[in-house]
């Protein structure tokens, strides 16, 4: 069970917005571009300002909007006949940008540090790459947690606001980098053996 399971209920309170985005000529490509491009605006905003920390929260506020942002993108290619093969190679790729960007801040304040925080982007990047090569495989994408890209912006979102409100933050918390990416390789076994099953049953 992962944050991803209350996609649907997300949707159905944007549809109306992004009806009216389509009905606009707004695309679901120009929302992808967009919200990748925001998310590294956000990020290269906080790390420039880092010692401030109230600037920090900016992250949970682009994150829950970037929520938003990917819900709309999503509906606006399946629902307005937006998809295209261009649109699968952003929606991808722009995921992976702006969680790398989104992240990062994170490492210039202790004691996340910079190595930890590098290694969970890259284990990050690595769940999705996961995710999708079940579609390789004859799979569905695979979206299982338990820390999943909707987890992930909870886990960093709840970080940037704990950062931002001056609270403090205590030696101990070194130890969520090495607990997340333990989760993150829980979460590529999971989405293998999902779609290794996933593709066994098929040919039963």
């Amino acid at each position: 069970m992962t944050l991803y399971a209350l996609k649907p209920r997300l949707q159905d309170l944007l549809r109306p917005l992004a009806r009216g985005l389509a009905d606009s000529r707004i695309t679901a490509n120009q929302i992808t571009l967009a919200t990748a491009i925001g998310s590294a605006v956000v990020a290269m905003i906080v790390i420039q300002a880092s010692e401030m920390r109230w600037v920090f929260l900016l992250l949970p506020v682009w994150l829950l909007l970037r929520m938003g942002l990917n819900a709309i993108d999503g509906m606006l290619a399946r629902e307005h006949r937006q998809l295209s093969h261009l649109g699968c190679y952003l929606n991808e790729l722009c995921d992976v940008v702006s969680d790398a960007a989104l992240y990062a801040p994170i490492a210039m304040v202790e004691p996340f540090g910079l190595l930890g925080i590098a290694l969970v982007i890259f284990l990050a990047a690595l769940t999705e790459l996961a995710g999708i090569l079940g579609q390789a495989v004859g799979a569905s994408r695979r979206y299982d947690g338990p820390l999943g890209k909707g987890d992930r912006a909870l886990v960093f979102g709840a970080l940037g606001f704990w950062i931002g409100i001056g609270a403090p933050l205590p030696e101990w918390l070194a130890w969520m980098v090495p607990a997340m990416a333990v989760l993150l390789v829980v979460t590529v076994v999971n989405r293998v053996r999902a779609g290794l099953r996933e593709v066994a049953a098929k040919t039963c």
